[in-house]
């Protein structure tokens, strides 16, 4: 178990939940970064006591520097530099990154740098540079342990047995329009999209949730995390959520892991691993079950599902431009300035305008996400 961890993006809900099991487990918080909640980045300097805290947003960044004058904590800079500091503030074993989007990369390779384990679950990161990530903790021997109950569920039915890996099976809930036609989702409200049925979850990733390109990023991610083709990976609806994921190996036997929708579990393992301690998350009752039930997902009905397969086998910069393009597009369904039905295609429409690169530079692909974030804003905004 990491006695020490830096939070990034401390405010959201998974920043939060890893704020609460560092409390109770008594672990060590001496960095925190958040965007613009203010008030609550203050509440946890009180409870954490840390030597450093930052705020993305320049407004709030002043509020907060203000707030903290004299009281001996540094204040870092607004920006993707004040995570980058804390990314790798001395003393601390753990990075968890918790913020949304590819801004979490850099400051992802900085803990890398750093010989920090990470925590993560920031999936842009891998869904963006991937093999960048992967390669440079491979040569800093950084430890990445999954946040995302579905990586985590496959990280510990694949323990010890990375060699015998023959199919990982990634499984989903399908969201709250599971079923629905293009035709039903089209006047979709953004109070319908963060309404997951099972989840308790940040604006964005619900509505991902919902169009099922969350499951498309994992789909990346699992790629990356567990060095597996995108023919050795199958999606597969489970509406109970009670199967986090699951493994085949090469023998037949299916490995799974189990448990309630509880983002808790996943984030407890990531501070404790190798070792489990008790854990406060509500205990799985097999008898009180109707059932559990599998199905192959609608591509059809879920396309952004499918576009998120097809950028995994394109590869190059492909997936950093459908996350980001995706990113924009759900922040613009957020505030009701785009249909539910368009964020796909707005997307694909990005994919088609911006250039493909097979081998992106680290540079190429911060330039591609820019270029989809600003296609996106000038054909829909």
């Amino acid at each position: 178990m990491v006695n020490s961890t830096v939070i990034l993006g401390s405010t959201g809900s998974i920043g939060r939940q890893s704020a609460a099991v560092c409390r109770r487990l008594g672990i060590r918080v001496p960095a925190i970064a958040a965007n613009r909640n203010v008030g609550l980045l203050l509440k946890q300097v009180e409870d954490f006591a840390p030597e450093y805290v930052s705020a993305s947003d320049p407004g709030a960044n002043r509020e907060l520097r203000e707030a903290l004058s004299g009281k001996g904590v540094t204040v870092g800079p607004p920006g993707e530099e004040g995570l980058r500091i804390a990314a790798a503030w001395p003393g601390a074993e753990c990075v968890v990154t918790a913020v949304s989007g590819a801004v979490g990369l850099r400051p992802t390779l900085d803990a890398i740098d750093a010989g920090r384990r990470i925590a993560l679950a920031n999936k842009e990161t891998l869904v963006c540079a991937g093999a960048i990530v992967m390669r440079r903790a491979r040569e800093r021997g950084a430890e990445i342990v999954p946040v995302d109950s579905e990586h985590s569920a496959i990280f510990q039915s694949l323990s010890g047995r990375r060699g015998e890996l023959r199919r990982i099976l990634l499984t989903g809930s399908g969201g709250p329009f599971r079923g629905w036609s293009r035709e039903q989702t089209a006047s979709v409200t953004p109070e319908q999209a963060v309404r997951h049925p099972n989840w308790s979850m940040g604006a964005k990733i619900s509505v991902d949730s919902a169009t099922m390109m969350n499951k498309g990023l994992e789909f990346i991610e699992a790629m990356h995390l567990f060095s597996a083709a995108p023919d050795d990976i199958e999606v597969l609806i489970h509406p109970e959520s009670v199967v986090h994921s699951a493994v085949e190996l090469v023998d037949g036997s299916v490995i799974a892991q189990l448990g309630v929708p509880d983002m808790a579990l996943p984030i407890q393992y990531a501070l404790t691993w190798p070792e489990r301690r008790p854990g406060a998350s509500e205990r799985l009752d097999l008898t009180a079950l109707a059932g559990l039930h599998f199905m192959k997902p609608d591509l059809e009905k879920m396309p952004c599902l499918a576009l998120a397969m097809d950028c995994a086998r394109r590869g190059g910069n492909a997936p950093a431009v459908m996350s980001a393009a995706n990113e924009a597009a759900v922040g613009l369904f957020l505030s009701r300035r785009l249909g539910y039905n368009e964020i796909y295609g707005s997307v694909s429409a990005a994919l088609g305008s911006i250039g493909f690169i097979a081998e992106p530079s680290l540079d190429e692909i911060i330039e591609s996400d820019h270029e989809a974030r600003e296609f996106i804003k000038e054909n829909y905004a």
